[in-house]
């Protein structure tokens, strides 16, 4: 049995079953909806349903990370059981979350010197995070030491792809990343966005296709592009969505019509609350093994 945890963020977006199953612990982060504060707890405060429903209804959200205190609180009793804590963070491209752990982990060293703690940036998000964390609990489970899963984690995050597209554009809008006018002449011709995460880990936008069919044949296009032996695939891919099962299902059925091979077949899990209040309902992220993210 390995002398340390695993852990992670809540926006690792898998289920409480599944980070349960795995022996993968987490920290949640922070939402609010209207004004009503909430833990990202995987669903359990609030439903997903309920959530996307009242995002759709005009409902406005606001979130906040995990911070320093909460981090030392959070890892202070595994060092005190005289753990060591493997600690992987939500993507340092579009939160702050790995430095206040860092410093977390920095007041926490001086009362535990004979501790180890590793606190890594996971350069990913969501269900993709959660890929690279269930990969980390395999390698746990393989036998790796401490510093063999960090050396580990560190050559291989890059290559965990993700990809994902969105139905409506009035989340960039209202989040303010594309203009108003812009994101209402692409809601009216039907603009799909087809984005990924690159390898500082932040969300770039790479195509604008016109129609859910298209787009969705487009990012399972990806794949194939990308795909750790293309159509012979054989690791695992975990899709996520944000109140549009219907689609997820639609791209997880295309996936495993083209590869047969897949780990277990393809996994669907929700986008979280904290990932799901800035990209709202209607959109479907894919992630896998394969090519290294360069751009």
């Amino acid at each position: 049995m390995a002398n340390y945890i695993i852990s992670c963020c809540s926006t690792a977006d898998l289920s409480r079953e599944h980070f349960d199953r795995r022996d993968i612990h987490y920290v949640c982060f922070h939402f609010s909806l209207d004004d009503i504060s909430y833990p990202d707890d995987l669903g359990q405060s609030i439903n997903f349903d309920e959530f996307y429903q009242k995002m759709a209804e005009g409902a406005m959200t606001k979130t906040s990370q995990v911070n320093v205190d909460e981090f030392v609180e959070y890892f202070r009793p595994y060092l005190e059981q005289g753990l060591d804590i493997f600690h992987v963070t939500l993507s340092s491209g579009i939160t702050g979350t790995f430095n206040s752990a860092n410093i977390a982990k920095d007041m926490l060293k001086e009362e535990y010197p004979d501790r180890k703690i590793y606190i890594v940036d996971s350069l990913a998000a969501s269900a993709g995070y959660g890929l690279l964390m269930d990969a980390v609990a395999d390698r746990r489970d393989e036998g790796y030491s401490i510093d063999e899963l960090n050396a580990w984690v560190l050559d291989n995050r890059l290559l965990d792809n993700h990809w994902f597209f969105s139905t409506t554009l009035t989340y960039f809008i209202r989040g303010g990343r594309i203009s108003k006018t812009a994101g209402t002449i692409g809601n009216m011709l039907n603009i799909c966005p087809l984005m990924n995460v690159d390898f500082e880990g932040k969300l770039i936008v790479r195509e604008k296709i016109r129609s859910k069919r298209k787009v969705i044949k487009a990012i399972v296009d990806k794949m194939e592009t990308l795909a750790r032996d293309g159509l012979d695939y054989n690791g695992k891919c975990f899709i996520s969505n944000s109140g549009c099962i219907e689609d997820a299902k639609a791209v997880a059925e295309l996936i495993e019509e083209r590869f047969p091979n897949i780990d277990g077949g393809v996994k669907i899990y929700n986008i979280g609350t904290v990932i799901g209040s800035h990209t709202g309902p209607g959109t479907v992220a894919l992630f896998f093994w394969g090519s290294k993210r360069l751009d």
